[in-house]
């Protein structure tokens, strides 16, 4: 069973998505792979950042697959916002910008995952379901620019604290 039927199947319920891209093809081809999972339900389709923003408050769905690029309003501000009014839902970046600088600021907003579109067909379904589990994933020709930056850790940490687990006793000398 996937990663993201477990997770849901467990509930009994499926996985909500909000789907929004700008491109009709494209938006049709991720429609379509999200079909693939069972569990995955399209709940709505918008092609603009204010139309998100409005559908996300409106449809509370799980689950929101965003584009940067966008009219009325870019992509990582329709993030920023529906972070504030829908915090339950998890956010995916499914774009064509690659560069460090937009991935890093598009996952600061809040998203978990990061999907460069020319990867879709591979990483859609597998994005997702990291995703459902609130999990972080990046397309793998990311991966080095984006997570493994020191300096970029470091802000990384400093706007989210870790947790600090405590010494086992056997630890202690």
């Amino acid at each position: 069973m996937g990663t993201f039927q477990s997770v849901y199947k467990q509930r009994g319920s499926s996985v909500r998505i909000l789907v929004v891209e700008d491109h009709d093809q494209f938006r049709q081809f991720v429609c379509s792979t999200l079909k693939k999972g069972a569990e995955l339900n399209v709940v709505g389709e918008v092609s603009d950042g204010l139309e998100a923003v409005r559908k996300a408050e409106e449809l509370q769905p799980d689950l929101i697959l965003l584009d940067i690029g966008l009219p009325s309003l870019n992509g990582i501000e329709a993030a920023r916002r529906i972070c504030t009014l829908v915090p339950k839902s998890k956010i995916v970046f499914l774009s064509q910008e690659s560069s460090a600088d937009v991935v890093e600021s598009a996952l600061s907003v809040g998203a978990l995952c990061y999907v460069v579109k020319s990867q879709a067909g591979s990483e859609l379904l597998p994005a997702v379901g990291a995703a459902i589990r609130g999990k972080q994933f990046v397309s793998v020709g990311l991966v080095g620019q984006v997570l493994n930056d020191p300096v970029k850790d470091e802000v990384r940490s400093r706007r989210r604290p870790r947790k600090v687990l405590p010494l086992l006793p056997e630890a202690v000398d």
